[in-house]
C-alpha cells in the first residue's frame, strides 16, 4: 500500500519539485497551501505576502499539473498565536526573535502534521534545503543539505523527534540549479519563479512599522541613547526601531562610527558603543532543544551558528544548573543578539539549538 504525504505546498519551485519527487518515488501524494495569513485579525487594511493568492494559484496549478489533489487549510489562528504575537512580543521585551523557527517548529510541523495524521498521512514534506537521517542511537537529525548556499538547517534545529519521524525533505539532495531544471524538464509553471527574501509578513521589511501597528497601546515610547556609562547621547524612535549591531539608521552625530551594543526595556534605553563592544567569546541560550542526542551530559566540541547568514565557529558546549547552555568560542563572535537562535553541528547534523539571552 502506497504511503501518503502531505506536501507544504507555498506555490515555489522548491516544495513543487518535492511534490513531483515524491509522486515519482511511488508516494500517495496529497498537495496543501497552508492560509497562515488572511484571517489573523490584523489590523484594518494589514496585508502580507501570505494573503495573497498568487501562492495559492501557483500552487494549485503545480497540482494540477502534476495530478494531485489539493487543499487549501486555514492555519491562521495557529500562525497569530505562535508567530506574529511571538514577534511582536519579543520585540517589546528588546529581543531581536526569528518568526521563521517559531513557524517551522509550532505551524508548519506540529499543526499541519497534527491535520496531515488526523487525515490518514503518513509523513508531511517540505521544500527545505535540508535532509533527515537516523543516527546508530536510533535518534533523527536533521542533515546539512548537498547544496551549502541554500542549506536551511539552522532554522530547523527546533524540530522534535516526532516531527522527524513523519517528515520527508527530498529537495536536500539536490542544487538549487537542478531543482530548478527538475521543474522545467517536469513542465511545472514555476519553473522560473524567483526566491522569496522577506519575512512573509513584512514584505516591505519594516518591521518596527509593523510592530508598532500591531502592539497598539503597547508601542514603546522615544527614549534615550546612551553610552555604556549611562550618559545621554539622543533620542531614539522606540526600542522596537532597534537590534543588536544596528549602526544605520541612529542619527546620530557622533563623529565615527557607532552601534547598538545593548537594549534595555526596563528603562526604555538604546546602548551605543564601539564595534569592538560588540564581540564575545560567550554566548548564553536557554529553551534548547537536542537532536541527535538526547541531552548534554558533558562539555561537547561543535560548530555553532549565532544567526542564519554566519559562517560558523567553533566552540565547547556546556550545560548549567538551570538547564540553559553555555557556548564559548574559540574567537570572539560579533552581535551575538538574544531572542536570536544559535544552531550546533556535530559535522553534518544537528546536535540541536536554543534561544540566546546573553
Amino acid at each position: 500500500m502506497k504511503k501518503k504525504v502531505l506536501v507544504g505546498m507555498s506555490g515555489g519551485v522548491d516544495s513543487s519539485v518535492a511534490a513531483y519527487l515524491l509522486k515519482e518515488e511511488g508516494y500517495d501524494v496529497i498537495g496543501v497551501t497552508m492560509r497562515m495569513w488572511k484571517e489573523c485579525g490584523l489590523p484594518h487594511g494589514e496585508s502580507g505576502s501570505l494573503c495573497e493568492n498568487t501562492g495559492a494559484e501557483d500552487a494549485a496549478r503545480v497540482a494540477e499539473a502534476l495530478g494531485i489533489p489539493f487543499f487549501v487549510m486555514d492555519f491562521s489562528q495557529e500562525f497569530k498565536r505562535n508567530v506574529i504575537d511571538y514577534f511582536v512580543g519579543e520585540y517589546l521585551q528588546g529581543r531581536t526573535p526569528n518568526p521563521c523557527i517559531a513557524c517551522n517548529r509550532y505551524v508548519k510541523w506540529e499543526a499541519l502534521l497534527s491535520r496531515g495524521l488526523s487525515l490518514g498521512a503518513d509523513y508531511i514534506a517540505t521544500g527545505h534545503y535540508a535532509r533527515i537521517a537516523r543516527l546508530p542511537n536510533g535518534r533523527f537529525a536533521i542533515r546539512r543539505s548537498i547544496t551549502a548556499s541554500k542549506d536551511q538547517t539552522y532554522a530547523l534545529y527546533c524540530l522534535t523527534q516526532e516531527q522527524l519521524a513523519h517528515t520527508l525533505m527530498p529537495v536536500g539532495n539536490y542544487e538549487k540549479k537542478d531543482v530548478r531544471a527538475m521543474a522545467e524538464r517536469a513542465g511545472l509553471p514555476v519553473a522560473d519563479k524567483p526566491d522569496s527574501q522577506e519575512i512573509c509578513f513584512v514584505p516591505d521589511n519594516d518591521y518596527a512599522g509593523f510592530i508598532d501597528r500591531m502592539a497598539g497601546e503597547k508601542v514603546p515610547k522615544a527614549g534615550n541613547f546612551v553610552d555604556p556609562y549611562g550618559r545621554v547621547l539622543g533620542k531614539h524612535k522606540g526600542i522596537t526601531h532597534y537590534t543588536i549591531g544596528q549602526r544605520r539608521g541612529l542619527e546620530l552625530p557622533m563623529g565615527e562610527r557607532v552601534y547598538v551594543t545593548g537594549i534595555c526595556p526596563d528603562t526604555n534605553e538604546v546602548v551605543i558603543g564601539q564595534n569592538e563592544d560588540l564581540f564575545t567569546k560567550k554566548v548564553l541560550c536557554q529553551n534548547v532543544n537536542f537532536m541527535s542526542i538526547e541531552d548534554l551530559t558533558h562539555p561537547m566540541s561543535v560548530f555553532g551558528k549565532i544567526r542564519y547568514n554566519h559562517k560558523g565557529a567553533y566552540c565547547t558546549i556546556e550545560k548549567m544548573k538551570d538547564g540553559s547552555v553555555c557556548a564559548e568560542f574559540e574567537e570572539p563572535v560579533r552581535a551575538a543578539a538574544p531572542g536570536q537562535s544559535i544552531c550546533f553541528y556535530e559535522g553534518e547534523y544537528v546536535l540541536g539549538g536554543g534561544i540566546i539571552i546573553k
